[in-house]
């Protein structure tokens, strides 16, 4: 079965080889795209059939937000790389054989608990499974994903995300 290529803004950004007309990515990641060469590149792909644009239905962001707020990468992902993630997930329920290709080490994070099969185009890709907490530097008490602040309120000192790894 022929592979279907998720793009991610970092694949064309970064020089992924096309090879086929089965590439996907989703509208939110024409923004990602800010030097010249990639939007030429990007513009290229469409004109000539090769890249298509693709919304996700509410459904797939939704089991995706799911996975990132237990594994704490709601902390760091943008809506375009969720539904990025979203559009794999429903073309993996389309049964089509699905990679998405990002350099996104929190996408690919996301990608491997979720086993969806990713690569990158610079980088070799992550090794393990990271969870993410909202830490305080000074206390060290932890604080919920959607805690808004970036001081902590029994110290005062700065908030920061923590990685740690998940053994799987």
């Amino acid at each position: 079965m022929e592979i279907c290529y998720v793009l991610d803004a970092s694949a064309i950004i970064n020089g992924f080889k096309i090879n086929s007309n089965n590439n996907y990515t989703v509208p939110e990641i024409t923004s990602e795209i800010k030097d010249l060469k990639s939007k030429l590149t990007f513009d290229m792909l469409i004109e000539e059939g090769n890249l298509i644009i693709q919304d996700v239905p509410n459904k797939y962001i939704s089991s995706v937000n799911d996975v990132i707020s237990m594994s704490g990468d709601i902390l760091r992902l943008s809506m375009p790389d969720i539904k990025l993630i979203s559009l794999a997930c429903m073309l993996q329920d389309e049964g089509k054989n699905v990679k998405v290709i990002s350099d996104d080490y929190t996408i690919q994070n996301t990608l491997k608990i979720m086993e969806i099969p990713y690569s990158g185009v610079m980088t070799e890709g992550i090794k393990g499974i990271y969870n993410w907490k909202k830490v305080c530097e000074g206390c060290k008490k932890e604080y919920d994903d959607d805690y808004p602040f970036d001081d902590c309120e029994i110290c005062g000192s700065r908030i920061f995300k923590k990685r740690i790894r998940v053994n799987r």
